[in-house]
């Protein structure tokens, strides 16, 4: 979270072939249902986006103002540190939501009622980000616009410059961290409507098809012909023009979450150890329709089609372009470096 105003920077087998290709053939499903208009503080969380310990506070948060959502808040938090509480970046910023020393001074919250005001604790850092991110919208409330996106401009480049453009300003990195927030905010948000079946549905499912029979290898991307879960699935995805993150639990966040019975053939279907808790998620297919997917499920084993009927599946995820394009980049590490960090402007 790197916050500031103005001059001042805080860096804060064949049966299910022949099912697979019936569908292809006639085309995908088409989403029905007429969209609701519903308020910010009114949007839910989508079930197992994120870790439970944190989805009421991120829920009850969400709403301290008109402009920000719990999905939008849960975007922030998950594109700040991936929901890790003791997460510490390079340039000093802390726990689950990234504050700087000096930020979390001036804008840090007793959550907890204990008289401590505590960034390592989600319970005090949560609404600490939602405060934040309200005061930021109180800063920019009579600039014209989307006040959702003025705040997130807001956020990230200060809300001086917010107020000299009139709206989100012409800098590259703050229209796409303002463009970022609001389409991953659609992957944590619980659907109103059916979502809307991907284009490129088809295309990746072709992909996956051509490749069953081929071993499975820990770490594979296809360079030596082989794949693991993830990697089958990235693959398959960038031929179609759709760049997904490398491992499956990134990968869940690339798009809205399809209920069970709303499963469409190229949905990325998730499994985890914990069922309340996706940074758990360990495996990830492609569905196929008539309860299988195509997916890479282990060393010795063949990329093949398995059931999702599995007692450890935990969702769908129903990929887009915007939604992939909005996560964050890890490093080497794992550690997320695609966050709201970045260089203090003039």
């Amino acid at each position: 979270m790197v916050l500031r105003n103005g001059t001042r920077a805080a860096v804060a087998g064949g049966a299910v072939a022949f099912g697979f290709l019936l569908l292809v053939g006639v085309g995908t499903y088409a989403a029905s249902g007429v969209p609701q208009t519903v308020s910010n503080s009114q949007l839910g969380l989508a079930p197992g986006t994120v870790p439970a310990a944190y989805a009421q506070l991120i829920q009850r948060a969400g709403s301290s103002c008109p402009e920000i959502s719990a999905p939008m808040l849960a975007a922030q938090l998950y594109q700040e540190s991936g929901f890790d509480a003791g997460a510490r970046s390079p340039v000093g910023a802390q726990g689950i939501a990234q504050f700087m020393p000096g930020t979390w001074a001036e804008y840090g919250v007793d959550g907890n009622g204990d008289g401590k005001r505590d960034v390592w604790d989600p319970a005090d850092a949560i609404p600490a980000a939602a405060a934040y991110d309200c005061a930021m919208a109180r800063a920019t409330i009579g600039v014209p616009g989307d006040r959702q996106a003025n705040l997130l401009a807001a956020y990230n480049a200060g809300s001086d410059a917010v107020l000299r453009y009139q709206g989100v300003p012409p800098y590259a990195e703050t229209q796409g961290y303002v463009r970022s927030i609001k389409a991953l905010a659609q992957s944590f948000a619980a659907a109103a409507a059916p979502v809307a079946v991907s284009q490129q549905a088809s295309g990746a499912i072709y992909f996956a098809q051509t490749k069953l029979g081929t071993p499975y290898e820990w770490g594979g991307t296809g360079l030596d012909g082989r794949f693991d879960c993830s990697g089958l699935m990235q693959v398959a995805y960038a031929s179609v023009g759709i760049t997904l993150p490398r491992v499956a639990n990134d990968q869940w966040y690339a798009g809205q979450h399809p209920s069970r019975d709303q499963l469409r053939p190229g949905d990325l279907v998730f499994f985890a150890t914990d069922l309340n808790d996706p940074r758990s998620i360990h495996h990830v297919g492609i569905y196929v329709g008539g309860g299988y997917m195509i997916d890479a499920p282990h060393t010795g084993a063949v990329v093949r089609y398995d059931t999702i009927d599995q007692a450890d599946y935990i969702g769908a995820t129903r990929v887009t372009q915007d939604g992939a394009a909005a996560l964050p980049a890890r490093d080497g590490n794992g550690t997320i470096t695609g966050g709201s960090n970045p260089s203090p402007r003039p």
